[in-house]
């Protein structure tokens, strides 16, 4: 927070300090160019002076008047805030100028106290309406500024919020994963024990994947059909004869895809149809990838005899990761007859990072 608030603050101090000078220089330029009776230098040391109280009342009414007040509808109070502190650093200024800064390169008499406060048509033509000006410019620009600044902390907040939440469904869903792998392993290991060393390669292979790809944005297509071929033959070691798996791959275009996307989905149909399954277990895995989009589809045998759409918590999880990554920009679509549970995902061909800037 603290870190934050000095960047902000440097940011903002250097934005003025490039406002102030170009408003000085300008000034600088009318003032020589309209001015014939004073050399150079003394109208830099009158503007110096000028661009002083400037600065100073500017920030006063954009910081006390025009955030707290004005931006509040308390309008009254502002106009009476703005002219009072308008009146005042007038007075002060020409004060400062008169007693301060001309006696260094004029002997011209001063005027009194009593004159410069009571003058009220110069201290409007030369102070108040220069001051006034400045300061509106300078509101200007930081409502500019601020508007700008609050778009991109809205936007990084927007990303921060969707990465955060991202990593949320990442977590729902790796122990898932592990948890029934590791399962699947413990049953090799009584019923088939020589099957255990081969399945615990595998594992690690997968593991590997998941601690080294899964917090990437995204991975290519070719790496997560890898990993799922790892998963299929721990499957093919648990089930033997029971399991049939038909797979039609075709992937002329090397598209990217969020990590563990496919693979949870082919972890759910082992789930979900194993469990539901009293004999044979059958699995059917497509996909197409082409330079627009990837086409995924993943089917399992389900001897329910009604059909249930619930998605549960796995599916659930896959679409709203889905829509943190594309928006609406994806199409997921859930089926369910009475013996068979397909589930369809197409999604662009690779992941845009500018939806994260909208």
């Amino acid at each position: 927070m603290k870190e934050n608030l000095k960047k902000s603050l440097l940011s903002t101090i250097s934005y003025q300090a490039v406002f102030w000078t170009a408003l000085f220089l300008f000034g600088l330029e009318q003032a020589y160019s309209s001015t014939d009776h004073l050399s150079l230098k003394d109208i830099i040391i009158y503007n110096l002076c000028h661009l002083l109280f400037q600065i100073i009342t500017a920030n006063l009414i954009y910081y006390y008047l025009v955030i707290p007040l004005f931006e509040r509808k308390r309008y009254g109070r502002f106009f009476i805030g703005v002219t009072a502190c308008l009146y005042v650093s007038a007075v002060v200024n020409r004060i400062f100028i008169v007693y301060a800064a001309e006696p260094w390169f004029t002997s011209e008499s001063q005027d009194s106290l009593i004159t410069i406060i009571t003058d009220l048509d110069y201290l409007v033509v030369y102070y108040a309406l220069p001051i006034l000006t400045a300061s509106f410019i300078f509101i200007c620009f930081m409502h500019i500024l601020r508007y700008k600044n609050e778009k991109q902390d809205r936007i990084r907040l927007q990303k921060e919020k969707a990465e955060l939440e991202l990593q949320v469904l990442k977590s729902h869903l790796n122990p898932h994963f592990l948890f029934n792998t590791l399962n699947n392993i413990y049953s090799l290991s009584v019923n088939h024990p020589g099957k255990t060393p081969q399945s615990i390669a595998g594992l690690a292979d997968i593991l590997d994947y998941i601690i080294y790809k899964a917090p990437q944005k995204t991975v290519r297509v070719s790496d997560e059909i890898t990993v799922i071929n790892r998963y299929l033959e721990l499957e093919e070691l648990r089930y033997g004869h029971a399991l049939e798996i038909v797979r039609k791959i075709e992937t002329p275009s090397e598209n990217s895809i969020p990590p563990l996307l496919y693979l949870s989905l082919v972890e759910n149909a082992f789930k979900h149809g194993g469990s539901s399954i009293p004999g044979n277990l059958r699995i059917t895995i497509a996909l197409q990838t082409n330079e627009v989009q990837s086409v995924f589809k993943i089917g399992n045998s389900d001897s329910r005899r009604k059909a249930v759409l619930d998605k549960g918590i796995g599916l659930t999880n896959i679409e709203e990761q889905l829509k943190l990554y594309y928006k609406d920009k994806f199409e997921f679509r859930v089926r369910s007859d009475e013996d068979w549970f397909s589930v369809e995902i197409i999604t662009p061909a690779q992941y845009d990072p500018m939806h994260d800037r909208r």
